[in-house]
Parts: structure tokens; C-alpha cells; sequence
């Protein structure tokens, strides 16, 4: 349990430290352009996935698998391990404290939390785009307050039985048959333009 949680802690850290990479977007000293926003989200999303895949496979499935841990949604409360959708949530919100608004979330057309559904009219049309075509994302330029940001939506995909075991068997979930490699919904990046 140790080494889970340790991972944990890792994953965490290498998110964070992924996310100043956003600080690129935008112009130079001179004024040229630096880093395409486009590229930092293809980066940034490499890195979450590559974490949240492995927490996934490698120690929520195991562990789950042995018996040794709980994974819960309560899982401060119950001393558990995050979902792996709760630990996006949570790198998000520590990559947003050190990279100056970049934001990631995931959002689904069937979500067990309310929280997740599409809230824009670009979130409904990406997502409608990664459904359909989900290898590759859907971008756009978006106002958020009075910021513009540039907007990548992924697709979202089951990566393992636990991912479709827990959407499946969920009570409150709206979507019961969940397959391998089905598109659950999508992860959403956005970065902040205009530096």
C-alpha cells in the first residue's frame, strides 16, 4: 500500500511539473511566436494519460484484484484510493495553482457525476467530434470570463475492466453497457492564449 500511494505522490508531482510547459503559448520576448498551443496539449495530454493509464492498470487493478485496497469515491474518508478520475481532478487543481490557469477535466455525455457534463457549447461539440472520430481531438478557441484560452478535447477511452466495471455496476450511472476501448467521454485541456 505504500508503493501505491507513493506512485501516487509521483504521478502528482510530474503532472505539476508538466504544466509550466503552458507558459510557452503565447509570444516571446521579442514578440514571435514561442510554443503552438496546440503542441502543449498534445504534450500535456500525453503525460496525464501516461499517468492516469498506468495508476489505472498497474496499481488500481492489482490492488483491487489482491484485495489489498479500496478504491472509493469517499476516499478520504474511507483511507482508499482515489478513482482515477478523482486523481485527474486533483493534479488539475494542483496543475492550475503552478501554470497560470491551464485546466483539464474530463466531461461525458453519460456521467455518474452531474459535474461532468458538457457545461459549453463547445464541450458539446467536441465531444460529439471525439465520439466520432476519437483519434484525434477537437479544438477550438474559447472565452472563459474574459480570457481566451485554446481548447482540446480528447476522447476518453476504457483503458481497463475496472473503468467499465465501475461505470457499468454504478447506480447512478446512465450507461450500463461499457465496452473495452469504448469512448466514455472526453478529456478536455485548456490553455490560457494571449501571454
Amino acid at each position: 500500500m505504500r508503493k501505491a500511494f507513493a506512485w501516487i505522490a509521483v504521478m502528482a508531482t510530474i503532472t505539476v511539473l508538466a504544466a509550466p510547459i503552458a507558459s510557452a503559448v503565447g509570444k516571446d520576448a521579442g514578440g514571435s511566436p514561442s510554443v503552438p498551443a496546440r503542441v502543449v496539449a498534445e504534450l500535456l495530454h500525453a503525460v496525464i494519460m501516461a499517468h492516469r493509464n498506468f495508476y489505472t492498470i498497474h496499481i488500481v487493478n492489482p490492488l483491487l484484484q489482491e484485495g489489498i485496497v479500496d478504491v472509493s469515491e469517499d476516499w478520504r474518508e474511507k483511507k482508499a484510493l482515489p478513482l482515477p478520475v478523482q486523481l485527474l481532478q486533483e493534479t488539475s487543481e494542483m496543475a492550475e495553482l503552478v501554470s497560470a490557469g491551464v485546466h483539464y477535466h474530463l466531461i461525458s455525455q453519460w456521467p455518474i457525476n452531474p459535474q461532468n457534463r458538457p457545461v459549453s457549447e463547445s464541450e458539446r461539440k467536441g465531444l460529439e467530434e471525439v465520439r466520432e472520430h476519437p483519434e484525434q481531438a477537437a479544438t477550438s478557441t474559447v472565452t472563459i470570463g474574459d480570457k481566451q484560452y485554446f481548447q482540446a478535447i480528447y476522447g476518453d477511452r476504457a483503458v481497463s475492466q475496472a473503468c467499465i466495471g465501475c461505470h457499468n455496476a454504478h447506480p447512478r450511472s446512465p450507461k450500463k453497457d461499457f465496452k473495452l476501448n469504448d469512448v466514455m467521454g472526453g478529456m478536455v485541456i485548456e490553455i490560457p492564449l494571449g501571454r
